[in-house]
C-alpha cells in the first residue's frame, strides 16, 4: 500500500462521488475499465479494491479533512460576494443525521437498536459553501457543536430554535458578532421598549430582558424580540437577535435564508455518496464525507471559473461521463445550455430567499 500514496486516494474517492458509485466494487470495476488512464488521471498503478479499503480504514482521516478546508477556502475566496450588504459575512449553522445499521457501524450507537452520526455544518449562505463541518455520533446535542465554532467578528450567525442556548449565544455578543434565533413558545421575558411604525407583516418589534433564572444569569444583557407574520406559510415566527442596527424586516430575512442549509444537506445526500457507505469504520465513512465536501467545493469552483449557467445536476452528470474524456472542460458545458427546472441551482445568488 505503500506506493498507493494519500493523493491517490483522494483522487480515486472523488472520482467515485463525481461518478455516483455504490461501493467500493463498483468504483474498482470503472477503474478498471479505464486502466489505461490511471496514471494519468492520478490515481497510481496499484489502485486496488483492498488498496482502497485499507487505506480508508488506517489513514488519519485528518489528512483529508485538511484538504477539504483547503478547498472550502479556494471555493469561498473565488465565490465572495455581498448579497446582504450588511458589512459581514452571514451564516447559517444546523445539522443533518445520516442513520447507519448499528450492527455494522458498531461505534455510532445513537438510540437502542439504532446507529448514526451528525454532521453540524456552517454554512456561508453568500458563497453557497461551507465554512465549517464537525462530524459526531448522532446522540450529540447541537447545542454542542456551537462550543467547535470559532466566531468572526462582525458576522451573522442564523440559528433553529434548537440552539437556544443562551450562555453560548452570550459567547457570540462577546465576539461583536451577531445572531439571529428563532426563539421557543415558552421564553420568558419581560419588554422593555417598543418600536413603533413597523413595516407590513412585522407584528411586533421589541427590547427586552430575559426573566428565566438560568437565561438571566447567563445572557444578562438586552435583546431584540421580533414577531413576524410570514403570509406565504400562513404562520407567526417569533425571532431573538442582538443586532438592533438592522430593520425589522431584515432579521426575518436572515432567517429565511437559512433554509439554504437544508438545501445543501439535501443536496450532498440526493448527488453525492453519504448515506452508502464504502467502510465501517468512522475513519472511512469520514473520508467518505470529507471527500464528498472535496466533491462539492470543486463543482462550485467549475461553476464559477467557467460562468456555467446550468443547474448543479446538469453539471454533476456532465462531469459524471466525462471524467476519463480529454474534452476541455469549456468544450463539455459550451453546447446549448439546457434548464431543468427540477433542479435547484445551490450555487447562485439568484437562490437566495427575499420579501
Amino acid at each position: 500500500m505503500k506506493h498507493f500514496t494519500c493523493w491517490n486516494q483522494l483522487l480515486v474517492m472523488m472520482f467515485g462521488q463525481l461518478t455516483n458509485c455504490e461501493s467500493l466494487r463498483d468504483l474498482i470495476v470503472i477503474i478498471e475499465a479505464h486502466r489505461s488512464k490511471c496514471y494519468h488521471l492520478g490515481f497510481g498503478k496499484h489502485i486496488t479494491k483492498s488498496n482502497l479499503a485499507k487505506a480508508n480504514q488506517n489513514r488519519d482521516c485528518r489528512i483529508i479533512e485538511e484538504f477539504a478546508y483547503f478547498l472550502v477556502a479556494e471555493a469561498r475566496s473565488k465565490r465572495i460576494t455581498d448579497i446582504f450588504k450588511l458589512g459581514g459575512s452571514v451564516y447559517a449553522f444546523d445539522s443533518t443525521t445520516i442513520d447507519l445499521c448499528l450492527s455494522v457501524f458498531w461505534w455510532a450507537k445513537f438510540r437502542k437498536h439504532k446507529g448514526g452520526i451528525k454532521i453540524h455544518t456552517l454554512y456561508d449562505i453568500e458563497t453557497q459553501v461551507p465554512a465549517f463541518f464537525h462530524i459526531t455520533e448522532a446522540a450529540v446535542n447541537d447545542v454542542r457543536a456551537m462550543d467547535e465554532l470559532t466566531y468572526e467578528p462582525g458576522a451573522y450567525y442564523i440559528f433553529d430554535r434548537g440552539y437556544n442556548d443562551f450562555c453560548r449565544l452570550h459567547r457570540i455578543t462577546c465576539t461583536d458578532s451577531y445572531f439571529v434565533v428563532r426563539a421557543k413558545k415558552n421564553l420568558q421575558y419581560r419588554a422593555v421598549k417598543w418600536r413603533r411604525r413597523l413595516p407590513n407583516d412585522v407584528l411586533s418589534d421589541a427590547t427586552i430582558t430575559l426573566t428565566g433564572y438560568y437565561p438571566s444569569k447567563h445572557y444578562p444583557e438586552p435583546l431584540r424580540l421580533v414577531r413576524f407574520w410570514d403570509a406565504e406559510q400562513e404562520r407567526e415566527f417569533t425571532f431573538l437577535t442582538n443586532a438592533f442596527h438592522i430593520s425589522s424586516l431584515q432579521v426575518a430575512e436572515l432567517y429565511k435564508n437559512r433554509w439554504q442549509v437544508e438545501l445543501f444537506f439535501k443536496w450532498l445526500k440526493q448527488h453525492l455518496k453519504i448515506k452508502k457507505f464504502w467502510g465501517t469504520t468512522e475513519n472511512a465513512v469520514r473520508i467518505q464525507i470529507y471527500s464528498a465536501i472535496c466533491a462539492y467545493c470543486l463543482v462550485a469552483i467549475v461553476q464559477h471559473d467557467l460562468q456555467l449557467k446550468r443547474s448543479t445536476y446538469e453539471v454533476l452528470q456532465i462531469l459524471g461521463v466525462s471524467l476519463t474524456d480529454k474534452t476541455p472542460l469549456y468544450d463539455l458545458f459550451n453546447n446549448n445550455q439546457l434548464n431543468d427546472f427540477k433542479e435547484l441551482n445551490y450555487f447562485n445568488g439568484q437562490l437566495l430567499l427575499n420579501f
